[in-house]
């Protein structure tokens, strides 16, 4: 059994990621509204019948935003740690499991593992979800390459991996000195540089696709990405997660190399 991943938007505007099987399915983070979710997941062929929880990576408002409202209305479990809960409003209306660095959470026969990771929020966690042998990575929203995100990446299948800005164009860009140091701080974004030498030196050989996440509107280009990962690629495809719209549906899976995005899916769920 595969998983099926799609991007539902990423970048400074909102962030959501879903990842399931056939069976059942999990958002990692939710910035987007209950409605603009329900939306994009219809026109993937994806219902909401199948999320059984939403894990929380963070705090930051692109990462919380249409969590209160989607739980709410679909009773939806919400894993997310003491810290980062103390962030979020809304509280009353979902249920709340507390989540704890390298803890495993399973989701019918989704395990989800999360671990710690470097940004200036409370208790941050990046997430790996397998099913049987396959894992897919959630990796947005991290100041350094750690020696934990080397661990993971070099274990999956496919990742959504950031790739935040470009140097030279942060640089001659026009963000105050405070905000590019904060960029490049060690607590904030991965350079495409950064995301770069992840890729190349630590892939694993079953890795088949990487999308590339959480890119900056004004210091990066996705074409600008997409070149400088593609000439790399070796096989992999590179896929570029919007800040606008989702990203056609993958299938991942251990045996069968699948290149080609499925497109819209109907899957049972309507």
């Amino acid at each position: 059994m595969g998983l099926f991943i799609t991007s539902l938007n990423s970048g400074s505007n909102g962030n959501c990621y879903y990842v399931g099987n056939d069976q059942e399915a999990v958002l990692v983070d939710v910035g987007i509204s209950c409605r603009e979710t329900e939306k994009r997941m219809a026109r993937l062929g994806l219902s909401m019948q199948k999320v059984k929880a939403i894990f929380v990576s963070h705090e930051h408002s692109d990462h919380i935003r249409g969590i209160p409202v989607l739980a709410k209305k679909y009773n939806l479990p919400v894993y997310i740690t003491p810290g980062t809960l103390l962030h979020l409003s809304g509280t009353d209306y979902f249920m709340v499991h507390h989540l704890s660095a390298f803890q495993t959470v399973y989701i019918g026969t989704l395990e989800v593992t999360s671990f710690p990771k470097m940004h200036d929020a409370t208790e941050p966690h990046s997430f790996i979800v397998q099913c049987n042998d396959v894992k897919v990575g959630v990796f947005t929203d991290l100041g350094i390459v750690c020696d934990q995100l080397i661990r993971y990446f070099s274990q999956c299948h496919a990742a959504f991996l950031e790739a935040n800005y470009d140097d030279d164009m942060l640089d001659k860009g026009g963000y105050p000195y405070h905000l590019k140091r904060r960029i490049r701080g060690g607590k904030g974004h991965l350079s495409n540089k950064q995301a770069l030498s992840l890729f190349t030196t630590h892939r694993p050989a079953h890795m088949t696709h990487l999308l590339l996440s959480h890119l900056s509107k004004n210091n990066n280009d996705p074409k600008l990405v997409e070149d400088l990962f593609k000439a790399c690629a070796e096989g992999v495809d590179i896929i570029i997660a919007s800040r606008y719209e989702e990203t056609p549906v993958y299938h991942i899976s251990a045996n069968v190399i699948q290149h080609e995005p499925l497109g819209q899916l109907d899957l049972g769920f309507n």
